[in-house]
Parts: C-alpha cells; sequence; structure tokens
C-alpha cells in the first residue's frame, strides 16, 4: 500500500480545510444551540459542491459523489470519487460534522442513488437532495428485520411503516426507503425506494432533540397507503433468493469509508485542540521513547498512532470501492476502528483538558457529543464486529448471529 495521497487531491483537502475554519468552525456553536434551525449559510457552500459534482467526481467533498466513476473498467488503478469524498469530508468534519450532514443534495440518500440506481435513474434524481430511511422503532442494527413493506399495485408500489433517526429527513427533497416486498422472503425481498416529499401518505412525525449534530435535522416519518411509481425503485425489482439483500447493501460499503473519514475527521480537531492547550506545559519530541515521556504526553501519542492507523483504514477501503474490488470486509474494519477511535479520542481530549473541557468556551465538549453518532449510524461497533468476523471465518449470517 503506497501511503501517501495522489497529488490531484491536494487541491481538494486544502479547499475544504479552508471552508472548515472559516466558515463552518465559527458557526459551530450557534447551530448546536439553536437546534431545528435551518443553516442558510450552507446554501452557497453546497452550490459550489454541485459545481465540483459536474466536473471530475474526485474532487468532490459531497457523498453524492460516492460509487461515480465505476461503473465502466477503463483499466488501471484509479483514485477516484470515494476517495476524494473521504478526504473531503475529514476536512468537513474537522470544522463542524452536524454542518456536513445538513449539506444541501449531499446527503446519505444521495450515496445510495449514485451505489445502486440505473443510468435512468442518475439522471432524473440528479440535483436531488436524498435522505436515507433505514432504521424502525423495532429494527436498528438488523437491516434485515426491516418491517416496512411495499406492496405493488399496478405501476405503483404501496408503501406502509414508520422509519426514525432519518438524517435530513425533513429538509431533504426525496428519501430513500428501505422496505420489504414480502416479509415472508426476509432479506431477499428488501428493496430501496426514492420517495418524494408532497407524495400522498407521507407525513412527518416529528423532529429528534439530540446528544450532537444539532445543526442537522433528524425525523421520524410514517408511510400510509404512500403511493410510489414503480421506477422508483433503485436497481432490480426482482427478488432473488440467492443474492439475498446484497444490492441494497452495497450502500454500506460506500458509507461506511465515509462515516469512518467523519469521525477521523471529528477527532483530527479534537487532537489539534488539546495539544494547542497545552503547548505551554509539554514539548513534544517524537524521537524519545514513550516510556520516558509524561503520562499526558505518552497519551497524546497513542492517541495519535491510533488516529493514524483509522485514516489509513478508511482511506484504503475507499481505494477498493474506486478499483472496483470488494471491500465490505474492509468498510467495515474502518467503520468500526474510526468510531471506535473518535470517541475515545474526543471525549479522554475532554478530560485532559480539566474543567476547561466541560465548559461551552471551548467546543471540544461539543466534539465530544458529535462524535458519538459516528459510531452508531451506518451500523454499530458491535455490528461491525460481527460482520468482519463472519468475513474472516466464512460464515453466513445464519451460522453466526
Amino acid at each position: 500500500m503506497n501511503i501517501e495521497i495522489p497529488k490531484k487531491f491536494k487541491p481538494l483537502i486544502n479547499n475544504a480545510y479552508q471552508v472548515a475554519q472559516s466558515t463552518l468552525r465559527p458557526l459551530s456553536r450557534k447551530y448546536d444551540r439553536g437546534e431545528h434551525e435551518y443553516p442558510k449559510e450552507l446554501d452557497m457552500l453546497a452550490a459550489v459542491l454541485d459545481g465540483f459534482n459536474e466536473g471530475d467526481p474526485a474532487n468532490s467533498a459531497g457523498a453524492a459523489t460516492t460509487g461515480k466513476g465505476t461503473r465502466e473498467d477503463e483499466g488501471g488503478v484509479k483514485n477516484g470519487s470515494n476517495m476524494g469524498v473521504c478526504l473531503g469530508a475529514m476536512e468537513m468534519c474537522y470544522g463542524d460534522t452536524g454542518f456536513l450532514l445538513a449539506m444541501p443534495r449531499q446527503g446519505l440518500g444521495n450515496a445510495a442513488i449514485a451505489a445502486v440506481a440505473n443510468e435512468e435513474q442518475l439522471e432524473r434524481f440528479k440535483g436531488k437532495w436524498a435522505a436515507m430511511a433505514i432504521t424502525e422503532p423495532g429494527c436498528g442494527s438488523d437491516s434485515a428485520a426491516i418491517r416496512t413493506t411495499a406492496k405493488q399495485d399496478g405501476d405503483h408500489y404501496v408503501l406502509n411503516g414508520e422509519k426514525i433517526f432519518v438524517t435530513s429527513g425533513e429538509r431533504a427533497d426525496c428519501v430513500v426507503v428501505w422496505a420489504t416486498l414480502d416479509p415472508k422472503l426476509g432479506r431477499a425481498a428488501i428493496k430501496s425506494f426514492v420517495v418524494d416529499w408532497g407524495t400522498p401518505g407521507m407525513e412527518l412525525a416529528r423532529l429528534e432533540k439530540k446528544l450532537g449534530i444539532r445543526a442537522s435535522d433528524t425525523a421520524a416519518i410514517n408511510f400510509v397507503d404512500c403511493r410510489v411509481p414503480a421506477e422508483n425503485l433503485l436497481g432490480s425489482p426482482e427478488i432473488d433468493t440467492k443474492k439475498g439483500f446484497a444490492g441494497v447493501m452495497e450502500t454500506f460499503d460506500n458509507t461506511r469509508p465515509l462515516v469512518a473519514a467523519m469521525a477521523i475527521g471529528c477527532a483530527k480537531a479534537s487532537l489539534e485542540r488539546i495539544k494547542e492547550l497545552l503547548k505551554d506545559s509539554m514539548t513534544y519530541n517524537y524521537d524519545k521513547p514513550v516510556d520516558n515521556c509524561s503520562a499526558v504526553e505518552a497519551e497524546i501519542y497513542k492517541m495519535e498512532a491510533d488516529w493514524e492507523a483509522a485514516y489509513w483504514l478508511a482511506v484504503k477501503a475507499a481505494w477498493m470501492a474506486d478499483n472496483k474490488k470488494a471491500n465490505t470486509l474492509e468498510a467495515s474494519i474502518s467503520k468500526a476502528k474510526a468510531g471506535r477511535v473518535g470517541n475515545y479520542i474526543t471525549l479522554r481530549c475532554v478530560e485532559l483538558a480539566g474543567t476547561l473541557g466541560y465548559t461551552e468556551d471551548e467546543l471540544l465538549e461539543k466534539w465530544a457529543r458529535d462524535s458519538k453518532i459516528l459510531d452508531i449510524f451506518e451500523g454499530t461497533q458491535q455490528i461491525q464486529q460481527l460482520v468482519i468476523a463472519r468475513r474472516v471465518l466464512g460464515l453466513s449470517s445464519k451460522e453466526l448471529k
């Protein structure tokens, strides 16, 4: 593995860093306190990202381009959209994680569309802001336990069910909804549908009040006899019992490295800040054996090592996606490592800052709150470890639960 970021990504990383420092970071506390207030400042930034997406997708920091550029094999090694999006997301979350999740037209639903939609759907949904609805009151980590149903009725599907914890659920133009065509057939019958807001039978139940990422709205949505055009079903409408629901699960192979990148960016902010706060009382010497360092200095070195390991695992998983390599194992490894490390680093930095870390005078406590969700959504720590164990041991979901 070549542990060097390709030169073509350097302008993207620099631009995202400048946005994080000059635009996102100064607004963090305002929208943390004003939950459910829409950050109007993001509209102009989203328009800039749209411009990048129209050009080379590898130069975009938005989730809408994950999966692009991988449909045709052009030969050779590619460093494309997935790696570019992850590197951009790291820098944006260095500014504020909630703002990245609240960015118009850059939602996880857009990543799902980019990953599995056909060419006609890609063109039809182009420019739309898509949220993603998977979780239900009785279905969290086990995506195969989805009970929202989609019954075919002519050239429409009729959706019935409830979805919760839908990121950008109210603000998005449409929602990618996971539903089952036949609950008796289990995983194989689960498909994803693009449902536009305003469709009769789709209603907002409530907005959640959250621990972190408060700049982003999180919604509960009810579907009651909601009629969705058949052409809004992403991927094949056929139920393939041999393939299971691998088609819809392909979305996670793209989005899990992205969420890992978010955790890495948030942790980077905490690490840099705690080093700044302690610089007058501590000298950092990386040539000195860790056993000869102070306890706090050794702790920071350990966190930096864990952070760098998480960083390269995420980059590798994204690179594999760009090069059409099966990356389910690597995507889960990167998400598990980054989620756990991100939680540890952000909370430990609060503790190392003492009383200052617990006050709103610093953003350290906010980053610790924001980081928690990054170890939960797109598959919890425990689910990632289960996926990893199945892949390493060569066992199916029936054989290892």
